[in-house]
This record gives C-alpha cells, sequence and structure tokens, in this order.
C-alpha cells in the first residue's frame, strides 16, 4: 500500500511505530501532487522542499527517543485563511496578495504541537465568502469543490493529505465535503479555537475538519479542541475525548430524525430520490420529523448575522480597497451596513431560542438526519448552495457529512447529521455506527443485485 493511501490513523501509527518514515509518507504525497493537482489545484502555497525538511526533523525527533504526538509526522493541509508563520496567508485575495504572517494561528500551532507536517496553504474563496478560486472538484474538473474550503476538501478526496482543517460561517465545511465525497466535521461553536484565523463572524465562524472516515475526523478535531485566552468563546473544560468516543458502539442502536424544513425547498430530484432510498434501507431508526415554521425564520437570521458582522469586520477593507473585492464581497458588505440594530439583534437572540427548543428533539433521537446540499456538485464555477447549513451554522451545533449517496452522475452526494451542541463526541460515533451499517446494507445490496445480474454491479446510488 502506498503512504498517500493511508488514513490519517493509520499513517500516523505507522510513523509512530517506524513502519514508514515521516520522509516517506510526505514524498509520496508530493509525488501524489505532482501527478493530479495540475487539474484539481487545490494548492495556494506548497513548498516540496519545506516540507521535506519537516519530515527530516521529525524523523530526527523520533529517532533521538523524544515524546512524540499523535501526528507526529504526518502531513495536514491548512485553509489559507489560517496564519501560518512560514507560509504566506492571503485569504484568497489579492487586497492581502504577499502577506505574511509571523506567529501561527491556535489551529496550527496545535497541529505542530502534535507533531503534524504543515504541507502548505490550501485554497480558499475570497475571505472565505462566495467567490470562487481556482481550485477544481476531483470527480469532474467541470464542477465546483463547493467552498469555501475548496482546496481543503479537494486535497484529501484527490489522495494529497490523509486530512486538511478548514473553516465553516455557513456551509464552508460541510458542501464541499459533500461535493467532493470526504467526511467533513464541523464541532460545536467554540470548541476549535479561531485565533489566527481570518475573523469573518464571531457568531457564526467555525473551525473544521476534513478527512477520510470519520475516526480520522475524530483525531484530528481532538488534537484541535481546547480552551484559547484569544478567542473568548472557547471554554476550559476537560477534553472531548473524540478519538475515543467515536471508536465505540453505541450502547443502543441510534435513533434518527429526518428533517427537511426550508431547506429542501431547493432540493433537485436527485436528492429526494437518494435520500427516499436511505431512509427507507435505515428502517425503524429513522424518523420524519418537522421542526415547525418557526425555525424556517433561521436562514433569514442567519443571513442578517453575516452580513452585519462582516460588513463590521471588513468595513476598513471595504473603505480602502473596495474596487479590488469581488461583486459578491461588496454586496454582501453593503446589505450588512443597512440593516437595523433591532435586526441584529433579534438574529442573535435566536441562537439560544432555537437550541432550547431542540433539546425535546435531542432527548428523543441521538441525531438529526438531512442533506448537505441541493444536489450533486453543480457544473461551473459557483460553489453552490449553502441552504442546508445555514440552520446550524447559525445554532453552533455540531455537524458531520458522510459520503454515503452517490448521484446519477456519479458524484457523491453527502449526508449530514446534527447533534447536540456540546454532544460532538456522541454525534462522532453515531456517525461512525451509520457509516458501517450503510456499508454492510450496500454490501448485501450489491451481492443480491450480483447474484440476479449474473455479475452485474451494485446500484449507483451506494457510495459504499
Amino acid at each position: 500500500m502506498k503512504p498517500s493511501t493511508l488514513s490519517l490513523v493509520d499513517a500516523a501509527e505507522s510513523v509512530r511505530e517506524g513502519r514508514i518514515s515521516s520522509v516517506e509518507l510526505v514524498e509520496d504525497c508530493l509525488q501524489r501532487v505532482e501527478a493530479v493537482d495540475g487539474a484539481i489545484q487545490a494548492w495556494a502555497f506548497l513548498d516540496p522542499e519545506h516540507a521535506r525538511r519537516q519530515a527530516r526533523a521529525a524523523d530526527e525527533h523520533r529517532a533521538a527517543g523524544r515524546t512524540i504526538g499523535p501526528l507526529h509526522g504526518v502531513p495536514i493541509g491548512i485553509k489559507d485563511l489560517f496564519d501560518t508563520s512560514d507560509y504566506p496567508t492571503e485569504f484568497g485575495s489579492a487586497l492581502w496578495k504577499g502577506r505574511t504572517p509571523r506567529h501561527d494561528a491556535a489551529a496550527v500551532a496545535r497541529l505542530r504541537a502534535a507533531g503534524a507536517i504543515i504541507m502548505g496553504k490550501t485554497v480558499t474563496t475570497e475571505y472565505a465568502y462566495f467567490h470562487p478560486g481556482k481550485t477544481r472538484n476531483p470527480h469532474d474538473s467541470t464542477r465546483t469543490p463547493g467552498g469555501s474550503s475548496s482546496g481543503s476538501a479537494a486535497a484529501v478526496a484527490a489522495g494529497m493529505v490523509p486530512a486538511a482543517i478548514g473553516s465553516q460561517t455557513n456551509g464552508s465545511v460541510i458542501r464541499p465535503a459533500a461535493f467532493c465525497g470526504v467526511v467533513g466535521f464541523k464541532p460545536t461553536h467554540g470548541l476549535i479555537p479561531r485565533s489566527g484565523a481570518l475573523l469573518l463572524s464571531r457568531t457564526l465562524d467555525h473551525v473544521g475538519v476534513f478527512a477520510r472516515s470519520v475516526t480520522d475526523a475524530a483525531l484530528l478535531a481532538d488534537v484541535l479542541a481546547g480552551h484559547d485566552e484569544d478567542d473568548p468563546d472557547t471554554r476550559p473544560i476537560a477534553s472531548p475525548q473524540l478519538a475515543l468516543t467515536a471508536a465505540g458502539e453505541p450502547p443502543l442502536p441510534p435513533r434518527l430524525a429526518f428533517v427537511k424544513g426550508a431547506p429542501w425547498q431547493a432540493a433537485e430530484p436527485v436528492l429526494d430520490e437518494a435520500f427516499g432510498e436511505l431512509v427507507d434501507a435505515l428502517g425503524d431508526i429513522v424518523q420524519p420529523l418537522d421542526l415547525g415554521h418557526t425555525f424556517d425564520k433561521a436562514i433569514e437570521f442567519h443571513g442578517t448575522v453575516m452580513a452585519v458582522e462582516m460588513a463590521h469586520n471588513f468595513r476598513r477593507d471595504l473603505a480602502q480597497g473596495g474596487d479590488v473585492l469581488s461583486v459578491q464581497l461588496r454586496e454582501l458588505l453593503e446589505r450588512g451596513s443597512k440593516q437595523t440594530a433591532l435586526a441584529y439583534l433579534e438574529a442573535t437572540s435566536s441562537v439560544e431560542t432555537f437550541n432550547r427548543a431542540l433539546d425535546d428533539v435531542f432527548g428523543e433521537y441521538d441525531a438529526i438526519l438531512t442533506a448537505c446540499a441541493p444536489g450533486e456538485a453543480p457544473i461551473g464555477m459557483a460553489t453552490g448552495n449553502p441552504i442546508f447549513c445555514s440552520t446550524w451554522s447559525l445554532l453552533g451545533t455540531p455537524a458531520v457529512t458522510l459520503p454515503l449517496l452517490e448521484g446519477p452522475n456519479g458524484l457523491p452526494i453527502g449526508v449530514q447529521l446534527i447533534g447536540r451542541r456540546g454532544n460532538d463526541a456522541r454525534l462522532l460515533r453515531t456517525a461512525r455506527w451509520l457509516a458501517a451499517r450503510v456499508s454492510k446494507s450496500a454490501g448485501r445490496r450489491a451481492s443480491s443485485s450480483r447474484q440476479k445480474a449474473g455479475g452485474a454491479g451494485a446500484s449507483k446510488r451506494s457510495r459504499k
């Protein structure tokens, strides 16, 4: 097996136990970048020699018998929204071209402390908003990888790194993960510090991760989670032990609430078909649930908060370099500057109200099951509709997407699970259980189909 095909967990274990060196792992990942990134364009900045130097230092550290961290010698991609002391950080904007931070963002510093190799900076959309970067979808270069964490999702999907970090203010982790067919995890708001990352919206910004499995995502998030005095929304709490919990079996089969709501008005026919098959296959563990019309307002409230807080945070950028900013970003900032204080306060105060309303739901169900996007990744440069993520970004609830479904064009369709705020570990455990359940079910259906059709392939709807 080529080192670049290893999962994050297996790569870290292999380096730790000496089955492969960090140099071998990084070199194989660099070869993969050289082979495929010409068409995908996932990287904003990547210096192969710098990656090799880090890998050699990691191997020397281990050979000296020193203590090593949980990601020792493993390359990780970093969205070009997070400050890195050894790479430029330009936020996907010409306005910040050549910006070279002196310090690492908190998330990057924690990765280094865990022994990770900072492979390079992955492409972000401009200011992590809608104007796309150069990255294309690894499954079909005519299609978007989603945004704003475009490069992180694409780099993991294409096997260039085993994992990467990104951010989500609306749908910027869940949507690209779904379009690229990888696991994306957006934790509870404030679980992972955002210090040293571009501030769009304090209310909405989350740090998230991309990986090839739930256990990989849990390991990476474990390394990143925890209190940071420079992020006022983090709290000094005990370790959430995400990886340990996610690897365990639920004491009882989880129960899932299948929620559609207002976002489903944007659903394409393929989404109804795919989720209909999934819900049927899962049987009694899934029950349809209507959250009520009150929750329809959450999308509008999210838009208000995002526009106002981004207008405030980027007011100097708009004033000093507005002609360099995209039309999409300028329109958002101008819209946010015109919102009333009453509308903004109504929107921000709704967060606790909505979460209290979900208490009864999570008292009965382990997670909410819903979509990530209207369908397959769209053709063209536009990064796709984030409407299926807006409510959960506003509420700060943990969310994970699983690449369980496939559309008529052979492209991945993600399945999103939502958990109660603070119950990240339990959500990841449920997600791992669901992925295994769907995989086994798909295997049985494929075997039956081959027997009936004399060896014909499995249904296109299942990716497992």
